[in-house]
């Protein structure tokens, strides 16, 4: 199951992971978001490090990584972005880039 990333767990869950992690900006309210929740979801079953921010309950977030539109999936490694994708992103495209 994907981590619910918080502004409090943020740095230890994805800054400090020693593998790379794909995170996942979202909302409830979004449909493409909710199409794209079950590829993550898979991945992180597959032993992928996932974390959720929901957009709504962690504003901060979304504004300190400049999300404008989701869903945003941005993968971090070494504590860096390496990687960002904007609206709904196949599963095999997520596992290429965080092989």
């Amino acid at each position: 199951m994907a981590k619910v990333i918080t502004a409090q767990n943020f740095d230890a869950e994805v800054l400090k992971s020693e593998k790379p992690v794909l995170v996942d900006f979202w909302a409830t309210w979004c449909g493409p978001c909710m199409r794209q929740g079950p590829i993550v979801e898979a991945l992180a079953e597959e032993g992928y490090a996932v974390g959720k921010v929901d957009v709504d309950q962690e504003p901060g977030l979304a504004q300190q990584f400049q999300v404008m539109s989701i869903p945003t999936l941005i993968i971090f490694k070494d504590g860096r972005e390496v990687n960002r994708l904007v609206g709904l992103t196949p599963k095999e495209k997520l596992k290429s880039l965080l092989d």
